[in-house]
């Protein structure tokens, strides 16, 4: 085929696809837009010294608004025996399209999904002898870019054999980030996202270690974007963090280190082709908040596998681990009586399941009772009260015996299997994610996978997985005290970009900062009651706890707000925020809406626009911070209103505080 012939037809396909109708010319990159285009993504060739092929380094850039948010960044695969793929290539063809992703979700932050997107596939080949073809296969929402590497069979990789992915993401600036700075690769993701400028994480003046930073990456462009980093279908693959090697103060870029394998750390990935890696993905908006509405993550994920989903349920979950196991008489003990009180709590608030946490087991030996809580007994006395029973899991005694124990889980009853301490994502750690997701569905069985690194997108294409920790959650209560309502105005911007995340509020023992201590029983929670009231609504879990003890909630009107709230949403807006500031969320489910306002140290008065309700009257069921509340946190207001679409209200937030509101359609309308 001829230059010319081959210039003519691409030119057609630029015109009907959106691409650069130089595209193929050096000196032009090929420009995937958004659909609004506001946002551009562009694949170049820069030129390579000494290389006569035509091509050159395989480059990215990224622009917002006209603005560019990434500089252009290089993308190499570095395979085993080889030189790096990426270093000097052409393009050969490129393919331009363009969709709409609209399904359902069973339990997320949305119900419904239709986002438009463009895309673009971009084929390259090196010359020589090697002849080494890939692609680069990505799309452009409105909200965000992904892209991802496709290797497709060919005679000189007979298979893939990846010792790391050099993919870089040269930000335009030196950019505010939050950063979830992380020991190693083998991390349970439970730290503070901390506060930085990109170039603080360089690799000054020769030090050998650099920051292990795991996603999501939150960065704020000041006059230009906000923009996080993170990663979705990680199917086949091993979970990606970045590092800033720049080596000097004026570095502001970082770089992909995927998690490497158990039984060869010198590579990341084996396996046959073709293959394709996980999708790197930029989510870019004008405000923080808009970050949290996107759907994208979930888009890029493998439609539902599992036919029948009827046996599928959100629900709130008491809990007899975060109270040291307390029971009727405050005592603690762990025992089948004792476990059946928290059944009997579940039942009396209405709430579908009780999770038993760790200690019933044999040893590590989980098809075996250890003696003393019987759970096919506790499981048939919350089946006689309209309770279903969730267990606790040791991550290594499932992956031995998963065969054999969800069978035998599925003959007792049990309703789903909490996961701990899984602390891996390399490719084997990522797979045993999908097998027990895939053995958890064909024993009507579902999942929380803790100890675990950050969601991906996997409970779209499995939805019996309806939550993940990888979060610094109320847990630390019990021993420290890095559970501050601080980091609880981070997550939200960060964390929950990638998914659903299992904090586990509820903790009615509040106390002020100065007043707290550490303590494994009837654990302390700095920060006020509502605040825990609202993070029922900012923090979006399918499977929600209610983590503190019976007793705890005995007699307190407050707890009323968590007996209401549901854990399936439809709809999200996010109203305002600052990452680690404050931020109020509201949420639908049916024709109800539900409003979560948190704040950290900094008391507050907001002004939220109930621009997202429907026509007509609603009642205002509000739980506030008392006045007092800054110095005496169990005190909440509780009163009615009516209210209006478009009208304002005025949420008052104490040191630490929070509000909580239903809002319900006069007449149930």
């Amino acid at each position: 085929m001829g230059r010319s012939f081959l210039k003519s037809i691409l030119l057609i396909a630029a015109l009907v696809g959106g691409i650069s109708a130089n595209s193929f010319c050096q000196s032009f990159p090929l420009t995937l837009s958004s659909p609004n285009q506001e946002l551009s993504l562009q694949f170049a060739t820069a030129p390579v010294k000494g290389s006569t092929s035509g091509g050159g380094k395989l480059v990215y850039s990224v622009s917002y608004r006209g603005k560019p948010v990434l500089d252009q960044s290089a993308l190499g695969l570095e395979l085993e025996g080889q030189s790096l793929l990426g270093a000097d290539v052409r393009v050969v063809n490129s393919i331009a399209g363009q969709g709409v992703d609209d399904y359902s979700l069973l339990a997320g932050k949305t119900s419904k999904v239709q986002d438009e997107y463009k895309s673009l596939t971009v084929q390259l080949k090196e010359d020589g002898n090697a002849g080494r073809t890939f692609s680069m296969e990505a799309r452009a929402y409105n909200d965000g870019v992904a892209f991802r590497y496709v290797l497709p069979a060919q005679d000189t990789i007979k298979e893939i054999r990846l010792k790391q992915e050099d993919t870089e993401f040269r930000i335009s600036t030196d950019a505010t980030t939050w950063a979830l700075e992380l020991p190693n690769y083998r991390s349970s993701y439970e730290s503070e996202y901390v506060k930085l400028p990109i170039s603080a994480f360089s690799n000054q003046g020769g030090v050998s270690s650099t920051f292990l930073i795991g996603l999501p990456l939150l960065m704020h462009l000041p006059g230009t974007a906000w923009m996080a980093l993170t990663e979705a279908d990680l199917e086949g693959n091993s979970g990606m963090y970045v590092t800033n090697p720049s080596g000097n103060w004026a570095g502001h870029w970082f770089v992909s280190k995927l998690s490497p394998r158990f039984d060869n750390p010198n590579l990341v990935l084996t396996g046959t082709l073709p293959h394709h890696s996980a999708w790197r993905v930029l989510l870019v908006a004008d405000e923080p908040g808009k970050l949290m509405e996107s759907n994208i993550v979930s888009d890029l994920n493998t439609p539902n596998r599992v036919q029948d989903t009827s046996w599928i349920h959100p629900g709130k979950a008491s809990w007899n681990w975060w109270t040291g196991d307390i029971g009727p008489d405050g005592k603690s003990a762990y025992t089948t009586k004792n476990m059946e009180y928290y059944v009997d709590f579940a039942a009396q608030s209405g709430f579908p399941y009780m999770m038993l946490d760790a200690g019933w087991a044999n040893g590590r030996d989980i098809t075996k009772l250890r003696g003393n809580v019987d759970v096919p007994e506790l499981v048939s006395y919350a089946t006689a009260k309209h309770v279903k029973v969730w267990i606790w899991l040791y991550s290594i005694s499932v992956m031995n015996q998963m065969k054999e124990a969800f069978p035998l889980f599925e003959k007792w009853g049990v309703a789903g299997v909490k996961i701990d301490f899984v602390n891996r994502d390399d490719q084997e750690g990522i797979k045993f994610y999908y097998d027990v997701a895939r053995e958890a569905a064909e024993h009507h069985l579902m999942v929380d996978f803790h100890g675990a690194s950050k969601p991906w997108g996997i409970e779209r294409t499995y939805p019996n997985v309806l939550s993940y920790e990888a979060v610094l959650g109320m847990e630390n209560n019990k021993v420290a005290r890095r559970d501050s309502p601080v980091d609880r105005t981070v997550f939200p911007f960060t964390r929950m970009l990638a998914g659903p995340l299992d904090y586990t509020p509820g903790g009615f023992n509040n106390v002020t900062e100065d007043s707290f201590v550490g303590r494994g029983q009837s654990p302390m929670v700095m920060g006020t009651r509502a605040q825990q009231l609202a993070l029922y609504v900012v923090f979006q879990t399918p499977i929600q706890m209610v983590s503190d003890s019976p007793q705890a909630y005995a007699n307190q009107p407050a707890f009323k707000f968590i007996h209401d709230v549901p854990t399936a949403w439809d709809t999200m807006r996010v109203l305002n925020g600052e990452p680690g500031e404050f931020v109020t969320i509201a949420r639908s489910h049916g024709n109800e809406w539900y409003l979560g306002s948190i704040t950290n140290w900094t008391p507050r008065e907001l002004q939220v626009p109930l621009n997202f309700l429907g026509t007509g009257r609603y009642i205002a069921e509000i739980y506030q911070d008392a006045a007092d509340a800054g110095t005496n946190p169990k005190n909440v207001t509780i009163r009615r209103q009516i209210v209006y679409k478009g009208e304002e209200l005025t949420l008052h937030l104490a040191t630490g505080g929070g509000c909580a509101i239903r809002l319900i359609p006069e007449g149930g309308k």
